[in-house]
């Protein structure tokens, strides 16, 4: 339902938008620039919990593996895998997206709705501005990289602890994320009037050039997603587990499905646990561990979108982008895509830690949250291939270890 009021939402600021555009009609233009507040408090409460989330998510996740010494050859071979192929699903939607701007109409966005772009920084200076002197003051000044940093190594430093003592950190942790996801399903619901706001004043301005700029968009993921699967994981299994590709999709049928009509792979948790093991070989043992986990902090998909976003966004509001603002991106937008909650295009909200990196607007988050269904829906699916790929070839890997090991 939520999907569909956002959809509404975009659907009447594009016919009210246009309608100014093309017309010039002075009550539609009156509708679109009195609207603009209404997008502004939707982005506001956006910025209001991100960074709480992003950090107590990312806190969670890792603290939750516990000593990676203890982890063993399983997470060892997990998360090589996780951040072995994360890295190539973000390049593969940046370097999409820089392609399909060459079909993108030029857009001169209004100048009163861009921020301060800030200086870029040479990759030495990138590198030493990750660690913060005081990670508080890095919050409230809102530098979110250089606190998610912090934050990956608290969690680490977390994970060491004694049981008892990780696990009433975690559990406060997880208490705390929850409190926030159910936040942002309050501010979801402001998405629609959000949505309209934002796409008709915008629209107004812009008239069909950012039509068919978010088009392009829409058609880049696809077409990334499909090159992801295609090129990354479906690869992978035929050479190093040499499983056959009907044999793969008929076993994730079922659970790809769930993820693609309901945009959530924690959704097809049960049905994932169930096909791995009975359709595809997986033992239990690695299947109750890699599946939970893969779906709370493996979103390749998800790293591929935010991706093309960014860097979409980075095109229509002019940001300049250098070689040393492209290694921010990258890393932020690792960083963030372990964040996305189990909530409708929560890939979108959690972006803003990369957007802030090279100094794009937020605003630009209601363009892409108002067309974000198809994309959501196909980086789910695509997220949830990615979880059992993974799983299937860690067991092929400790299987392989064992063997030498006999």
């Amino acid at each position: 339902m939520l999907n569909k009021l956002i959809s509404l939402g975009l659907i009447l600021g594009l016919i009210v938008g246009l309608g100014a555009s093309m017309t010039g009609n002075e009550i539609l233009h009156t509708v679109a620039k009195t609207s603009t507040p209404l997008g502004q408090i939707f982005i506001n409460a956006v910025k209001m919990v991100v960074i709480p989330l992003v950090v107590s998510v990312i806190f969670t996740s890792i603290a939750r593996l516990g000593d990676p010494k203890k982890l063993g050859s399983i997470g060892v071979a997990t998360l090589t895998f996780y951040c072995g192929t994360l890295l190539p699903a973000i390049v593969i939607g940046m370097s999409v997206m820089f392609f399909g701007l060459r079909f993108i109409p030029e857009i001169k966005m209004p100048t009163n709705v861009y921020s301060q772009v800030p200086e870029l920084q040479s990759a030495v200076d990138f590198i030493v501005s990750l660690i913060p002197s005081n990670p508080f003051s890095a919050a409230s000044n809102g530098q979110i990289l250089p606190l998610i940093v912090f934050t990956a190594l608290l969690a680490a430093a977390t994970g060491t602890l004694a049981s008892e003592k990780r696990k009433r950190m975690v559990l406060a942790a997880e208490d705390f994320s929850e409190a926030l996801i159910k936040l942002v399903w309050w501010i979801l619901y402001l998405a629609p009037l959000g949505v309209f706001g934002l796409v008709a004043s915008s629209t107004a301005l812009l008239g069909w050039s950012l039509i068919q700029s978010l088009i392009v968009f829409i058609l880049c993921v696809l077409i990334g997603l499909f090159l992801l699967l295609t090129f990354v994981f479906l690869p992978m299994l035929i050479i190093y587990v040499k499983m056959n590709m009907s044999t793969f999709f008929k076993g994730s049928f079922g659970p790809a499905s769930i993820a693609f009509s309901t945009t959530s792979t924690a959704a097809a948790i049960p049905v994932s646990l169930e096909h791995t093991v009975s359709k595809l070989n997986v033992s239990k043992q690695i299947s109750d561990l890699l599946i939970p986990l893969g779906a709370s902090i493996y979103r390749p998909g998800s790293a591929l979108f935010q991706g093309a976003a960014i860097i979409f966004l980075a095109h229509i509001y002019g940001v300049s982008l250098s070689s040393s603002s492209l290694g921010g991106i990258i890393f932020a937008t690792f960083l963030v895509s372990l964040t996305v909650a189990p909530v409708p295009s929560s890939g979108v909200v959690t972006m803003t830690p990369a957007l802030a990196t090279i100094g794009v607007p937020v605003s630009g988050l209601g363009l892409i949250l108002g067309i974000d269904r198809i994309p959501d829906m196909m980086r789910s699916c695509v997220n949830l291939l990615g979880q059992i790929a993974a799983t299937i070839i860690v067991e092929q890997h400790i299987k392989n270890k064992n063997q030498l090991n006999t």
